[in-house]
């Protein structure tokens, strides 16, 4: 797997043959503002014929260890253990795709609408995962079906370790002036989400797909 980086939170972006076919992220602070202190999480999202490939390459921990369920089948609380997330956001709406990928090969897909407010979830992902000692990788697609109209926002987060050697990562993390005393690490906080337009990806003509899923299936809010 390949990435390049930018050093100031914004994508970098991959080009083959005058065409744009990657833009990847680097997780590279705590929740809170702080630099991490390993080989930061790096996601890369690129352009599918049935959605859009996301890819992670990532420092494997172990801690806490494998959850038992089932690889490749969804895992409820998947948030509790070590994980690589992101979310997918229409800022307008505050409909948003929650993406979940632990490196034992579990995964949550989560839908909500509202913050906060799941109103789906344990959806099904192809998801190929190789491990070895200290990284690793993973590979799936998103269809289409699972992102709300008019995605317009997006961050990524990385969570691992245990108890009070738990960390919370963050692609755009709570500007550390703006903190407030005793606060929690809450990756719900769509205000500090950043701007993402996926025409970056897929040209200025394309228009994302409807979903029959968003569009038939409507949030309870």
């Amino acid at each position: 797997m390949l990435f390049t980086f930018s050093q100031d939170g914004h994508p970098s972006l991959g080009w083959l043959a005058g065409c744009l076919w990657s833009m990847d992220f680097k997780i590279e602070h705590t929740w809170d503002g702080f630099p991490v202190t390993h080989e930061p999480v790096l996601v890369r999202l690129s352009p599918s014929d049935r959605g859009v490939m996301m890819e992670v390459s990532a420092p494997f921990f172990n801690d806490p260890p494998d959850p038992l369920g089932e690889p490749g089948k969804p895992f409820n609380e998947l948030w509790d253990y070590e994980v690589v997330e992101a979310f997918f956001l229409n800022d307008r709406t505050e409909q948003y795709l929650e993406v979940e990928l632990c490196p034992h090969g579990q995964h949550l897909v989560l839908l909500l609408s509202g913050r906060r407010n799941v109103w789906k979830q344990g959806l099904a992902l192809s998801f190929q995962v190789s491990r070895g000692e200290t990284k690793w990788e993973g590979k799936t697609c998103l269809p289409w079906c699972y992102f709300p109209p008019n995605v317009t926002k997006f961050n990524s987060f990385a969570v691992h370790g245990s108890k009070d050697k738990r960390h919370y990562e963050a692609l755009y993390p709570v500007p550390q002036h703006e903190l407030q005393q005793g606060q929690k690490p809450d990756f719900h906080l769509l205000e500090y989400f950043k701007p993402f337009n996926f025409n970056t990806l897929f040209g200025e003509e394309w228009k994302q797909p409807e979903s029959d899923l968003w569009l038939i299936e409507k949030p309870d809010i």
